[in-house]
């Protein structure tokens, strides 16, 4: 029996290992779409599926069988508190159970259940819709359940600010920027379509009706950006109140302009949930008919976020194909897939032809820069990012296509736009540059939706990794400030934030091989303090994880049940630092191998994504697919690369 041993003489059983790897590879070489693609489910909290009846309301009836899926999808996540989570294992959030209540409500469930009682006493110990976000309070009041006088004000004459003023939609962050633009016509209308009496909520206020306190939260210092908004929100519901707007009907016609032009081809805007759904709401409220060509598509193309079986209806709040895809090509590829093997081949020229070579909104702030950038969805063309796009570049890199110079050239290209895109402070951010205008992130509604883009470790380093797998010299001006970027942005006890993955175990996990890749000395002492950290950080059960609660108290930080995903993070970290002999990285491995399922998968319920801390969060049903497969494929590579050295 072929073995390996660590410093305490601890064997790793490698015809196991090998038959872990084979098993992982067969399943996702299983699931690979006919066009070459890989997508599995993409989950967030159950108020984004809750979302679908009030928004069919206004567009469409849905058919009883599939509002009984959605009514029994809703039910299996209520938590035992009564409440819904926004994450597995999380206490109920006010949110989204006052969403949830309000959908099963309108889908006809009779208020006086077992489980409608126990979700109406959470909400209203939470302190009720007055509690409750801005983003909530805006959906509600759509829909008659909330007044429109406790919303803020975003007039639609801020399309009018030009790129140099302080203050205008490039400004934001690209998510909030579409779901900003769709909501100055919104909040500037503010529609109200009834719903029939038996779906009021007026039973989650805990203020008795007409004593309602309808004002915006208060902003603690005196002299602050946050004071500065609210009293500026004061000013424009005055303005709002008089009969005469000079100018509105121009500023309604370019925020209708910006929001058509900025719908995709599968009928998405930005290809997430938030804008769309606004937007849609936007274009009803301008009077746009059902058979619009732009609102038939909108609604029609919310079928591609449907995930439905004969039991459950689940709505999607994006759709991670780029995303999965390049990120299986790497796990297959580390582990031991030859570079010409038919299915990878297959995905990689599909993937050539998701790139995006037309100009975006990115480009408004950096109008010398080139298109060339990948999206994480399907449809996307306004918004590549600067995660996915160093992925493909790799993964692209490492394939034997027959046709080289082609894919040469879309390396060059999407490396290209990745370098124009690298911020002032070195790093860089997920989809647009210096985007870090820090007053805005005082705005009314930033409770919910970061209004702001700023560079993050977790980001910076897919494109560190990418500029050291492609040969850069690590004096290379770009190379050379990332790297300074990521020394800079180290925690003080070692490890690094992680911005769209939880959290310190994704961001320490992915920056130890960026670092590795661009030729750094993984003995240096910055270095070997994050080996220690997630040495540290290791579970007696040899796994890893950590809760989104990390987000909201730090000092949590590496803390929670173990995780296939966030295992093979903490792998990868430890490998790039040269610890394959370590029993941390043994433990680890023989963790992955005990809980590998019989199919060659791994299951895991927690959320290990990122989305909007603190407030929203993701769970990638195929993150416990490929990153075990890629941790255990580069340690084997690093067993064999130990053994051969010996012979």
């Amino acid at each position: 029996m072929a073995t390996l041993k660590d410093s305490r003489s601890q064997a790793i059983d490698l015809n196991k290992l090998d038959e872990a790897i084979r098993r992982a590879q067969g399943y996702i070489l299983e699931r690979q779409a006919a066009e070459g693609y890989w997508v599995a489910e993409l989950e967030a909290d159950a108020s984004v599926t809750a979302g679908y009846i009030p928004v069919m309301r206004l567009f469409a009836p849905i058919p009883a069988p599939r509002l009984r899926r959605i009514v029994d999808f809703l039910l299996s996540k209520q938590g035992p508190d009564g409440g819904w989570p926004l994450y597995y294992g999380s206490r109920g959030d006010l949110n989204v159970s006052i969403q949830v209540y309000f959908a099963l409500k309108l889908a006809g469930v009779s208020p006086q259940e077992p489980f409608m009682k126990r979700a109406r006493e959470l909400i209203r110990s939470q302190g009720g819709v007055n509690r409750a976000n801005t983003f909530t309070k805006v959906f509600l009041a759509i829909f008659g359940q909330h007044d429109w006088r406790d919303t803020p004000s975003l007039p639609p004459e801020i399309m009018f600010l030009p790129r140099h003023f302080p203050f205008n939609i490039y400004d934001f962050a690209s998510w909030a920027r579409a779901t900003i633009v769709a909501l100055t016509v919104v909040l500037a209308k503010k529609p109200v379509y009834p719903v029939p009496p038996s779906a009021d909520i007026g039973e989650l206020y805990v203020e008795p009706k007409g004593k309602l306190a309808y004002s915006l939260p208060q902003a603690t210092r005196l002299f602050s950006w946050g004071r500065l908004f609210l009293w500026a929100d004061s000013v424009l519901k005055l303005y709002e109140r008089l009969p005469f707007k000079p100018g509105r009907a121009l500023a309604l016609r370019r925020a209708q302009e910006w929001i058509l032009e900025h719908q995709e081809a599968d009928g998405s805007w930005g290809g997430i949930m938030l804008p769309w759904v606004y937007s849609l709401v936007a274009l009803k409220c301008l009077g746009f008919p059902p058979d619009h060509p732009a609102l038939a598509r909108g609604v029609a193309g919310l079928e591609s976020f449907v995930v439905e079986d004969e039991t459950t209806f689940r709505l999607q709040p994006a759709v991670s194909v780029v995303w999965d895809t390049a990120l299986s090509l790497i796990a297959l590829l580390d582990s031991g897939l030859p570079p010409d093997h038919r299915s990878l081949v297959k995905a990689a020229q599909w993937l050539l032809g998701k790139q995006i070579l037309v100009p975006g909104d990115w480009q408004i702030c950096n109008p010398k820069a080139q298109p060339g950038g990948w999206a994480y969805e399907f449809h996307n063309n306004f918004y590549p990012d600067l995660d996915d796009t160093p992925v493909v570049c790799q993964a692209l890199s490492r394939i034997s296509l027959p046709d080289e110079e082609t894919k040469a050239q879309a390396i060059s290209r999407g490396l290209g736009w990745a370098l124009a895109m690298q911020s002032r402070d070195g790093g860089w951010a997920a989809f647009d540059r210096d985007n870090d205008f820090q007053p805005i992130a005082q705005i009314p509604f930033a409770e919910f939706m970061p209004p702001l883009d700023p560079t993050c470790p977790d980001v910076t380093a897919h494109v560190v990794e990418l500029l050291g797998h492609l040969g850069y010299n690590p004096d290379h001006p770009p190379l050379r400030r990332a790297i300074a970027y990521l020394k800079r942005t180290q925690e003080a006890d070692g490890a690094w934030y992680g911005r769209w993955g939880v959290n310190y175990i994704y961001g320490t996990g992915l920056v130890l091989p960026a670092l590795r890749a661009a030729g750094e000395d993984m003995q240096a002492e910055y270095i070997q303090r994050a080996v220690g950290w997630l040495r540290s950080h290791q579970n007696p059960d040899g796994g890893w994880g950590e809760s989104c609660y990390t987000y909201e108290d730090p000092a949590t930080r590496g803390q929670g049940a173990s995780t296939a995903s966030q295992t093979a993070w903490a792998l990868m970290g430890l490998l790039a630092a040269g610890e394959a002999a370590s029993p941390s990285v043994r433990k680890g491995v023989e963790y992955l191998l005990r809980t590998q399922q019989a199919d060659g998968s791994w299951v895991e319920e927690y959320f290990t994504g990122g989305g909007f801390p603190r407030a929203f969060y993701l769970r990638y049903h195929w993150y416990p697919k490929y990153f075990p497969l890629m941790a255990l494929g580069r340690y084997r590579a690093m067993v064999r690369g130990s053994r051969e050295t010996r012979a």
